[in-house]
């Protein structure tokens, strides 16, 4: 069930059975010469709408410009500041909340969301509370990173290796050519591992330290059926997840 594809009614009549929701959220940024710009949030939104499915929850809509001002320097990518990436999860949490909404699922496709998401969900349980929201004390947030499952992150090893790397990883790409099959592309890729090791400062460092975008990884490696493998193990995975985070007190 979407969010955006749902009535207020229906709305209405899932929250008497449930009051979870599972919010996708993903970057608009450069994944090396074979990877999407799209990448994370296609990844975030594709397993969702899985979670979704297998657990009957609602899916709201994927917010598809995460934290990634470190990838400006690349032509197409897209970046919040810190600073905006909070107020518009508040800005998400706080109606939902106010319609009754206690249990927020963020499905993650972004390793740069993840301190931001954290720093989010605090100042969003505080703002809850000095408006006074009905069962503000009852909300929760919490983040789920579909590439950080022991499955998935089992399976990368198992088919890549080294060449999984930390960014523009061939079990991400696999996953966006599962979930979009016209749209895979090619191009060389020298060296095919990609240099790895250099921490992360600003957009400029990083192109100068990472000229193609890819960080420590062979993205030649994907394939779709292997990112049918991938969407399989995180939705399983997260599926457990999220019942058992529906569940707790």
């Amino acid at each position: 069930m979407q969010l955006h594809l749902s009535t207020w009614p229906e709305v209405e009549t899932y929250l008497h059975h449930s009051q979870g929701i599972i919010l996708p959220i993903g970057s608009t940024e450069q994944h090396g010469p074979t990877g999407l710009i799209g990448t994370d949030a296609i990844c975030a939104e594709t397993v969702a709408k899985g979670v979704g499915d297998a657990t009957g929850a609602l899916v709201g809509p994927t917010i598809n410009v995460g934290m990634a001002l470190h990838h400006t320097s690349f032509p197409g990518s897209i970046s919040l500041r810190p600073s905006t990436l909070i107020a518009l999860v508040q800005d998400y949490v706080k109606p939902l909340a106010r319609a009754g909404f206690t249990r927020f699922f963020f499905i993650n496709g972004h390793g740069g969301n993840i301190a931001t998401l954290k720093a989010a969900f605090a100042e969003t349980y505080a703002l809850l509370a000095d408006l006074q929201i009905p069962q503000s004390d009852q909300v929760r947030c919490r983040i789920a990173n579909w590439f950080m499952c022991r499955s998935a992150y089992t399976l990368a090893k198992e088919l890549y290796g080294q060449g999984e790397g930390s960014h523009a990883t061939p079990s991400e790409v696999a996953l966006t050519q599962y979930a979009y099959p016209d749209h895979i592309k090619h191009a060389p890729l020298d060296p095919p591992i990609a240099p790895a090791g250099y921490p992360i400062y600003g957009a400029a460092d990083f192109r100068q330290h990472y000229p193609d975008g890819r960080m420590g990884s062979n993205p030649a490696l994907a394939t779709p059926e292997h990112g049918q493998r991938f969407y399989e193990a995180a939705v399983k995975e997260l599926s457990t997840d999220y019942l058992a985070f529906l569940a707790a007190e």
